[in-house]
């Protein structure tokens, strides 16, 4: 008898790579999509002009290439913890109809979110600081966002790079997991109701879902976002005011109350509609 030895090869199904490319297609357009929208109504609200081209260009040059596709990761990372949930977990934590349960899409849709804010926390961080410095030229600290980049790890290092990571992570984590879950919710209510498949429900309903998801998203977790936001426009050195995210969250409630953590947030929901519907029906 003739023995061979075999050494076995991990196959990855065909339908896997598809859906995660897609995944990663989708979330592209939906991240200019969502960037595009935002940047091209306050260049519209605050100058009156300016057009697709010159918006991308700006865009370009305050965030850079990954202002595009950072929503990307977001999809692919979801796809791909949602497979791993499904993969690892038993019976008990799916549907009944056999779908993934709510919570391990929550939990997906988190655990994309920590893996966005290592590419979203220094972008917003570099961003943050190019828009709140004085438009003079004459007395701008940077110069764009190779020379902001620089100067921070001049002052403080790679980590001052990623100065209020924890408190993207705690936001993002939250973000995505509302994002994913509670339009999943909606959906699922939506189709039950009409008696139709998902991808029969008209586009105008989606993108309603995706606006009332983005409402609930930043009603839970802009009290996160006001202190990452204060943590990143924070100086450097011994002029530093906030050591730690819990500190931030302390100060701000000892100058404030609770309004302080929510300063702002009009606009922001007002945003969150077209932003969100658009991303969602792409």
């Amino acid at each position: 008898m003739e023995v061979t030895d075999s050494v076995p090869t991990l196959e990855i199904p065909r339908d896997h790579v598809a859906e995660t490319a897609k995944e990663m297609v989708i979330g592209i357009v939906g991240g200019v999509t969502q960037v595009m929208i935002d940047i091209m109504k306050v260049r519209m609200q605050t100058r009156g002009n300016g057009d697709m081209f010159s918006v991308a260009r700006n865009i370009w040059s305050l965030e850079g290439p990954l202002a595009f596709y950072k929503i990307s990761i977001v999809y692919s990372s979801f796809h791909a913890f949602s497979q791993f949930f499904d993969t690892v977990g038993d019976d008990s934590h799916t549907s009944i109809d056999g779908k993934t349960s709510l919570g391990r899409i929550y939990l997906a849709g988190g655990m994309a979110g920590v893996v966005n804010s290592f590419v979203s926390g220094p972008t917003e961080h570099v961003r943050i600081r190019l828009q709140t410095q004085t438009h003079e030229k004459s007395s701008r600290l940077y110069s764009g966002t190779a020379d902001c980049v620089r100067k921070i790890v001049r002052q403080a290092g790679m980590r001052g790079l990623y100065r209020g990571l924890t408190a993207t992570m705690l936001r993002e984590f939250g973000s995505y997991g509302i994002w994913f879950s509670c339009f999943e919710v909606f959906v699922q209510e939506i189709s039950k109701v009409q008696n139709k498949k998902r991808d029969e429900l008209p586009k105008w309903q989606i993108a309603c879902c995706g606006a009332l998801v983005g409402e609930i998203l930043w009603i839970t977790n802009y009290p996160m976002d006001i202190i990452k936001s204060k943590m990143q426009t924070d100086s450097f050195g011994e002029k530093q005011q906030y050591r730690t995210t819990l500190d931030a969250v302390r100060q701000t409630f000892n100058a404030y109350g609770f309004k302080g953590f929510y300063r702002g947030l009009t606009p922001t929901l007002v945003r969150a509609i077209p932003v969100s519907a658009g991303t969602f029906t792409i």
